[in-house]
């Protein structure tokens, strides 16, 4: 996939040009300069670098790569944190600007960055993370080139507490339902069930103009809007979902023809939406030319957001690729806290994904 986070020594990835988080000064620094002077040969790296001299916070320049398995070391050097107010996010977003414009202009086809400016310079991590995504992704809408950021751990990588605290209190209250129902017996749907779900399934069946396929007993219980029926009133699950199912099926269309249907309705063009997807150049292209492509989970929903599709909207391209959503899988819990909240930043969803130990969205 075109961005991904890891977790690595950053002088272990292989990647056409690696980041090095520099000295100013043409001499070795601490944690991750170290660390790649050490792995591609102190002495011929340091002559490079005296070659170059001083580099200004914020600017990027290159060595060759030596005993690294890359063609290149880009060298920027990040801001070191005093308050906030001495333009330290601006020259931070300068080092990641910088960087991926030399790549490109070295004709590098990926770029491996440490989290700058994190370690001994004391940059906040949550505001480096969102600094760094900010840049990369806006790199990313116009250009094809593979990134991955490099981190020793989870911890590295974290969203803003207020976001993870949402989504943790979501999966929390989620995966309880969830549980709750799993004790009704098999083909048995409560009352209540149903009840909470008949705003949902009426806007479902509005939205594709489906009341009139829906069985009558169905349609008339989904429609009622007087008091709760008796806790006893069951209905039974297999009958009133098969007629539901009936009625979500508008049309024939494959995966394949829904996701390019959806994406001429959208307005945006092809390349604007694997981009934003998060999805390679060449897996689209596949995916363009086969009707019977059957796609990841996580590459369909993230092509739902880049579309910015609905829960019913994201759930009906998943059917058509044959792939379900579990209310108690936290893969399935954070997207849908995600698109039931409206938010579709990418990158602030890999954030998160990556924080549950989940897999990233995109391919």
């Amino acid at each position: 996939m075109p961005f991904q986070i890891i977790r690595n020594d950053i002088t272990r990835v292989k990647a056409d040009a690696i980041v090095n988080t520099a000295n100013p000064r043409p001499k070795v620094g601490w944690g991750t300069d170290t660390a790649v002077y050490k792995a591609a040969g102190e002495e011929q790296l340091l002559a490079e670098r005296r070659k170059i001299g001083d580099i200004a916070p914020g600017n990027a320049v290159h060595t060759p790569a030596f005993r690294l398995d890359a063609k290149y070391i880009i060298h920027t050097v990040g801001p070191v944190w005093v308050d906030g107010g001495h333009q330290e996010a601006e020259t931070l977003r300068s080092c990641y600007e910088n960087s991926l414009a030399l790549a490109d202009s070295l004709e590098c086809e990926s770029i491996a960055f440490p989290l700058i400016s994190t370690g001994s310079y004391g940059f906040p991590r949550e505001l480096a993370l969102n600094t760094a995504m900010s840049a990369i992704g806006k790199f990313l809408l116009t250009h094809d080139m593979n990134v991955t950021l490099v981190v020793f751990d989870r911890k590295s990588v974290t969203a803003s507490a207020e976001l993870i605290g949402e989504v943790r209190e979501y999966i929390s209250e989620h995966g309880v339902s969830a549980a709750r129902e799993a004790e009704y017996p098999d083909g048995i749907i409560s009352a209540s069930r149903l009840r909470r779900n008949r705003d949902r399934l009426m806007a479902d069946a509005e939205r594709f103009n489906l009341l009139g396929t829906v069985s009558e007993k169905a349609c008339e219980y989904i429609q009622e809007d007087n008091a709760a029926p008796p806790a006893a009133m069951v209905c039974n699950a297999s009958a009133f979902e098969d007629d539901l199912a009936k009625a979500l099926e508008i049309s024939e269309d494959t995966f394949q023809e829904r996701l390019f249907r959806l994406i001429d309705n959208s307005g945006m063009d092809d390349v604007t939406v694997y981009k934003k997807a998060n999805i390679d150049r060449k897996l689209f292209s596949a995916i363009k030319c086969k009707k019977d492509y059957r796609p990841t989970k996580k590459t369909v929903v993230a092509f739902a957001i880049a579309l910015e599709l609905d829960l019913p909207a994201m759930m009906d391209l998943l059917r058509r690729a044959g792939i379900a959503f579990s209310p108690t899988d936290k893969f399935d819990l954070i997207i849908s806290f995600f698109v039931t909240h409206g938010n579709y930043d990418m990158m602030q969803i890999n954030s998160v994904l990556f924080d549950y130990d989940q897999p990233l969205l995109g391919a």
